[in-house]
Parts: structure tokens; C-alpha cells; sequence
């Protein structure tokens, strides 16, 4: 938990040594109150001293503002090097001081998923902010609903799943809906499949989201190749524009969204300390305690940089938990059709949420708060196989240059 780690009685008759004393730098201002049943007083603001100066000066006669002169303590504060740091901090401390209200003091929203219902009997992927340990297969989080609308539209044109919302009962007197009348859904409804057939269909659309596309475009990649050899130069092109169709559908995918179980990622900021680092990690969309990298005291270390990096991370991660590598169940070469027949229809059991802590949909709001800001301050490098240690500390490098933007500026204060 990032701690409030200043602190400083207040004194009204020595308020010039007191404020003189806070920092006019950015961070996370917390004022405690005399009575002890009081609740405290908490705030974010790109100048500390400012702000105590605004909540505890003597108010002008007839001013409404907020005066916390006559209740007031003592304050703690904490600097932050980056917004991003200081949100969350903000957040930690709103969550153990209010925390009944501190969603709503926050304005915190569970951001847009895409969720394929794998309790249902013909599961169905859609758009929700509903996120839980139900089982489903959870793909994400988008900047908005309507973004994550609209990459879903052009998503689910390369599948025959129904978007339906009725109940299922395989009446063949059922007169279906446009969807199943445009050759666009496999039509479960009027029992247009066989029960089989539509988990097939499922199962491409989990895989295709898994490995981000990865999986589709291969086997469109090695079937066009294959009609090629084949001198089948109908086919080919045709394979060919379905993989412009892929590539047009996966254009919109940003590169935050994926499953929620795989978002693990290192968000970087430039720290309160001159050359210094702060390593946030993402696990499975929880943020971890981060990790601080002072190059100054680095320089001298026996130990390299990436070996005390390695040590800091590692620990916070299952390396056992990853999924293969993008493809690999391709790489036997045989047409996908044969492949996926011959493959029992197990997506309930390799897929679905199954622990999602309280706090899973809190901090991935806050991570999408910050990676869809424009601009956005600090980097963010995802793990696959391995974490991309050089890559980070390359990325260090650029946010420690000299002519990198400066954190922590140009933010208003707010509750």
C-alpha cells in the first residue's frame, strides 16, 4: 500500500512554520479532525501547501468555501511522482478510510468487457460492466461501451454464434431472425445445428479472443498457403479476403484488451526521487505493490539492474499459469475444420473465471482510466512468455531522459 508517509500537527498559532514546512510538490492530502468520530478530510492536488493553505487559513468573511481551521489536527500527506501513481494512492486511501463511500467518492465505474456466458447451454458473446467469478470467459476492458460495441459488431461478423437473447428450445417451427436468415448464425433456435456443431463455433470464438486473433489468422494464413501449393487459386483468394475481414475486425482491438486472466503488465513512472523509477505490476488485472528503481544507488550495485528487476517481479506472478503460445495448437499443419472435430468441445473447463477478488473490477477501472487518458503519462509493457526485462529497462531509460514530460504537472485539485 502506498502509506501516507509525512505528517505534521497543526497549530493555528504557528500556521506560518506549519504550512512553510509542506511541500509544494504534487501528492495525496489527508486532514484528520480533533474529534476522533470524525471522518477525515481527503484529497488529490498538484500542490500540497496550496491546498492545506486553502482548507486551513483563516476563510474570508461571507466565503463558502470549505474551512477545516477550527476541526482540524493534524494532515498526512504522501508525494506522487505521476497522476498514476497518485490515483492510486488515492484510491488505497479512500478505500480504508471511507469504505462505504469510496466508490462513489471516486466516480469509480467497472469498466466495458466482452463476455461469452459459458453457463449457458449456447453461450453468446456480448458487452457487460458485470464482472464476477461466474465461469464466463471475460475479454478486456475497453475505453467505453460504445468502442467496446463496435469492435464486437465487427467481431462477431467473422462467427455464426447467435446474438440473440431468447431462451434456446430447438423448435424447428421457430421462424428464427435475420441473423440465421443471413447465413450470419448457425440458428440453434429452429435447431439449424447440431449441439456439437454450435460448441465448435464457440470454441473458435474463445480461441480467437485468447490468443488476440493470433489463432484465426494462422489457420487462414496456412489454408490459403495450402490452396495455393494446391493451385486451388479460387479458394486462395477467397481465404484471402476473409483474412482482410480478420485483420479489418482485429484493427479496433487495443492493446490493453485481452483475457482478464492473462492482463499481466508492468505500468512505468517516473518516481518522486530524482532517477527513479516506479515498476507497477498488473497481475491477472490486480495491481501489485510496486517496486522502486533509484538508478543513482543502482549504478553501484554489484547485481545488474535486471536481475534486482527479476527479483521484484517474479514473485508476484504464476509462471505456470500461461497460456502456450499464439498458434501453437496449429502447428501440427492440418486443416482447422479436421482439427477442431477432432478435438472434444472442453472450452468450460480451459476457460471461464472461476476468482475474481472484490477488488478485480476497481483496479481495472483504474488501469483503464489511465491507459485510455489522452495524454497518457508512464509506459506499460505486457508479460507473455516471460517478462521483457530489457524492454523495461530500455523503457526507463526514455522516461528518465531529460526532455521527457514532467509528472505530476498540470493537475486540478479534486476530492
Amino acid at each position: 500500500m502506498l502509506e501516507l508517509d509525512g505528517s505534521q500537527e497543526f497549530d493555528p498559532a504557528r500556521e506560518e512554520e506549519f504550512f512553510a514546512a509542506v511541500p509544494e510538490r504534487a501528492g495525496i492530502l489527508l486532514i484528520e479532525m480533533r474529534e476522533p468520530r470524525a471522518h477525515p478530510h481527503l484529497v488529490r492536488t498538484a500542490d500540497l501547501r496550496r491546498a492545506a493553505e486553502r482548507l486551513l487559513r483563516p476563510s474570508e468573511p461571507g466565503s463558502k468555501r470549505l474551512n477545516l481551521r477550527e476541526v482540524a489536527a493534524r494532515i498526512r500527506y504522501r508525494l506522487t511522482g505521476s497522476k498514476f501513481e497518485q490515483t492510486l494512492a488515492l484510491y488505497q486511501q479512500a478505500r480504508e478510510n471511507f469504505p462505504d463511500r469510496y466508490r462513489d467518492l471516486l466516480r469509480l465505474r467497472p469498466p466495458a468487457l466482452l463476455k461469452v456466458n459459458l453457463r449457458n447451454e449456447y453461450p453468446r458473446c456480448y458487452v457487460t460492466r458485470r464482472l464476477g467469478a461466474d465461469g464466463g470467459f471475460y475479454f478486456g476492458p475497453f475505453a467505453s461501451r460504445r468502442s467496446a460495441d463496435v469492435f464486437s459488431e465487427g467481431f462477431l461478423d467473422l462467427f455464426k454464434i447467435r446474438r440473440c437473447q431468447i431462451k434456446i428450445r430447438r423448435d424447428p417451427t421457430f421462424p428464427g431472425c435475420i441473423y440465421s436468415e443471413m447465413k450470419m448464425c448457425l440458428a440453434p433456435c429452429f435447431a439449424g445445428c447440431t449441439k456439437q456443431e454450435y460448441d465448435v463455433e464457440v470454441g473458435r470464438v474463445l480461441e480467437t479472443l485468447d490468443t488476440t486473433g493470433a489463432a484465426l489468422t494462422a489457420n487462414f494464413e496456412r489454408e490459403r498457403e495450402a490452396a495455393s501449393e494446391a493451385l486451388d487459386f479460387e479458394r486462395a483468394a477467397a481465404l484471402h479476403k476473409r483474412l482482410e475481414k480478420v485483420s479489418d475486425a482485429l484493427r479496433g482491438l487495443p492493446e490493453l484488451a485481452r483475457r482478464i486472466e492473462d492482463l499481466d503488465a508492468v505500468i512505468l513512472q517516473r518516481a518522486v526521487q530524482e532517477k527513479t523509477i516506479a515498476v507497477f505490476p498488473l497481475h491477472a488485472g490486480i495491481l501489485g505493490e510496486p517496486c522502486f528503481l533509484n538508478f543513482t544507488e543502482l549504478s553501484s550495485q554489484p547485481r545488474p539492474v535486471e536481475a534486482i528487476l527479476r527479483e521484484g517481479l517474479e514473485p508476484q506472478i504464476n509462471a505456470d499459469k500461461h497460456r502456450p503460445n499464439p498458434g501453437k495448437e496449429f502447428e501440427s499443419g492440418a486443416p482447422d475444420a479436421a482439427n477442431r472435430e477432432s478435438r472434444p468441445a472442453d472450452y468450460r473447463t480451459r476457460y471461464g473465471l472461476r476468482t475474481a477478488p472484490p477488488e478485480l473490477a476497481e483496479h481495472l477501472s483504474l488501469v483503464t482510466r489511465w491507459f485510455y487518458s489522452k495524454p497518457r503519462e508512464g509506459e506499460i509493457l505486457f508479460r507473455e512468455d516471460d517478462w521483457p526485462y530489457r524492454r523495461i529497462l530500455r523503457a526507463c531509460g526514455r522516461l528518465l531522459a531529460p526532455d521527457a514530460p514532467a509528472s505530476g504537472e498540470a493537475q486540478n485539485p479534486s476530492a
